[in-house]
């Protein structure tokens, strides 16, 4: 069973930034294909990027191009997030899947607790 476990959530003022990590215990992520999904309070979870595990092509939702940059490292997956606005306010979690290609769309098939990110002044 593939856990999953998000760090690098925080408090940051707008504008500034964060590295979220996405780590499974005992596994390499290299093999997995990884989303990045976040949630805000009385929102339903909505895709941020994702990144194949075959080609590593990705893909990010319009509200962050520009500024988050997902990547991978030493078996572990990272989201890097520039340029923060409030709106970014989410809980966020990454998310595994062995077969799928990187997609926005939930079915992944493991997934971690989430780290909260909060974006204020």
């Amino acid at each position: 069973q593939l856990q999953l476990v998000e760090s690098g959530g925080g408090l940051v003022q707008p504008g500034g930034s964060l590295r979220l990590s996405c780590a499974a215990s005992s596994f390499i992520l290299d093999y997995y294909t990884i989303g990045w999904f976040r949630q805000a309070p009385g929102k339903e979870r909505e895709g941020v990027s994702c990144i194949s595990s075959g080609d590593g092509s990705t893909s990010y939702v319009d509200s962050v191009k520009g500024r988050f940059t997902i990547s991978r490292d030493n078996g572990k997956v990272y989201l890097q997030m520039n340029s923060l606005k409030p709106e970014d306010t989410a809980v966020y979690y990454c998310a595994a899947d062995y077969e799928r290609q990187c997609s926005l769309r939930p079915g992944y098939d493991f997934w971690g607790q989430g780290t909260q990110v909060t974006v204020s002044s």
